[in-house]
C-alpha cells in the first residue's frame, strides 16, 4: 500500500477525524501496519463503539462541529484527515437530510483548524452523492466524470453539504494555501461495516437479508424498489489503496475513488444468493428509499492521474463481506458496533 513518506515521517502526527468509523477504523489500521508511530482518532461516538481500536493509539471522543473540539483535537497535526460525517444509506440520508448538512460545521472547523497548526496536507472524505440529479436518471447511466459536477444539483442534504465543504476545501487551497486532496467515494463497503440498525448501505444490507432468511428458513427478502436501478460499489482495499494514492500526489482536483463495475440490484442479490447457496422470492417495496436511478463512476481522471483505479471485483469484495456479517448474525447476538441505530450527531 502507497505510504505517506514524501511529506510525513512516522515521528509526525497524523489525525484521523472520523476514527471510529467504518473507513476511518480501516485507515487507522493501515497508518499503524506503515510505522506511524503518532496517531491520534477522534470521533463523536463513546469509544466502547468504535469499530476498531488500537492499544497504541491516542483515541478521543470528541464533537468535532465544535470550534473548541475542533482546534483541541489537530493540535501539533502534520496531516489531517478528515471522514467524520453524520451519514449512512439511503434510508437514512433521505430521513435525516439537516442532520447531514451539519457535518458542514466539522470539515468548517478543521480546516480553520489545519490553517492555524501549519497541517501539510488535508484529505476531505467527499462522496458521489455530489453528483446532478438529473444525469443519474437512467439505469444505463454513463459513467460520471470529476467534470460532470455542475451545474450543481447533488443528492438533497448529504449531497450539497459535501459538495460544499468540498469548495470550502478548494478555496482554503487557494487562499491560504492549505494543501487538500479530495476523494469522491463511491458506495465503499466490506468486513466490519454497519449491516443494521439504518445507516447499512446496499451491500451489506443484502448480505444481511440474504443471511437472515437463510438462517430463518424463510424463502423470501424484501428489496427497495424495483431492483433495476444501478450503481457500483467499492471494495474498502481499493478505497483505502486510492486514498493513499490520492493524498499522497499532487493533485488538487476531487477525484473518483470507485470501482467502474456497475451492476443492478437485482444482479447484487443474484451474487449473494450464489454466495449463500440459496434462491429467494423478491418482495419489491417500490415505496421504499432507493435514490438516483443510475450511478457509475469514471475511472479515466484517476487512472491518467495515479496511474492507479480501483480493481477488485464486486464478486471476491462481496464473498468477504457476506462471510463476515454470517458469522456475526449466525451466533444471534451481532456486536453491537455494527448494529449501528440512530444516534443524534453521530460522525462515523
Amino acid at each position: 500500500m502507497t505510504r505517506f513518506e514524501d511529506f510525513a515521517g512516522t515521528d509526525d502526527l497524523i489525525v484521523v477525524a472520523g476514527a471510529g468509523g467504518f473507513i476511518g477504523g480501516y485507515v487507522m489500521a493501515a497508518l499503524r501496519s506503515q510505522g506511524f508511530r503518532r496517531l491520534r482518532g477522534v470521533d463523536i461516538k463513546p469509544l466502547d463503539l468504535w469499530f476498531q481500536r488500537f492499544a497504541d493509539v491516542e483515541e478521543r471522543q470528541a464533537d468535532l462541529r465544535q470550534p473548541d473540539a475542533a482546534l483541541a483535537a489537530v493540535a501539533g497535526a502534520k496531516v489531517l484527515l478528515n471522514f467524520a460525517a453524520d451519514m449512512g444509506g439511503m434510508g437514512y440520508i433521505e430521513a435525516h437530510k439537516a442532520n447531514c448538512m451539519l457535518s458542514v460545521l466539522i470539515n468548517t472547523h478543521l480546516l480553520i483548524a489545519a490553517r492555524r497548526e501549519g497541517v501539510a496536507r488535508y484529505f476531505f472524505a467527499s462522496s458521489a452523492c455530489v453528483y446532478p440529479d438529473y444525469r443519474q436518471h437512467d439505469a444505463n447511466v454513463t459513467a460520471l466524470k470529476e467534470s460532470d459536477t455542475y451545474p450543481a444539483m447533488p443528492e438533497d442534504g448529504y449531497g450539497w453539504e459535501k459538495l460544499f465543504s468540498e469548495r470550502m476545501c478548494r478555496h482554503f487551497h487557494e487562499d491560504f494555501g492549505l494543501v487538500c486532496r479530495i476523494g469522491r467515494y463511491h458506495n465503499v463497503y466490506g468486513p466490519l461495516g454497519t449491516f443494521d440498525g439504518g445507516r447499512e448501505k446496499a451491500p451489506a444490507a443484502i448480505c444481511r437479508k440474504v443471511i437472515a432468511a437463510k438462517l430463518a428458513n424463510r424463502p423470501e427478502i424484501e428489496i427497495w424498489g424495483d431492483g433495476e436501478q444501478t450503481r457500483s460499489f467499492t471494495y474498502i482495499d481499493d478505497c483505502l489503496e486510492g486514498t493513499m494514492r490520492l493524498v499522497s500526489s499532487a493533485c488538487a482536483a476531487p477525484l473518483n475513488i470507485g470501482s467502474d463495475e456497475m451492476v443492478t440490484i437485482n444482479q447484487l442479490v443474484d451474487l449473494v444468493e450464489e454466495i449463500a447457496n440459496v434462491r429467494l422470492t423478491r418482495r419489491y417495496n417500490l415505496d421504499a428509499p432507493k435514490g438516483v436511478r443510475g450511478r457509475n463512476s469514471d475511472n479515466m481522471l484517476i487512472s491518467q492521474t495515479l496511474g492507479w483505479q480501483p480493481s477488485i471485483r464486486l464478486r471476491d469484495g462481496i464473498e468477504q463481506t457476506y462471510r463476515w456479517i454470517y458469522d456475526e448474525l449466525k451466533g444471534g447476538a451481532p456486536d453491537p458496533r455494527f448494529v449501528v441505530e440512530r444516534y443524534d450527531g453521530w460522525a462515523a
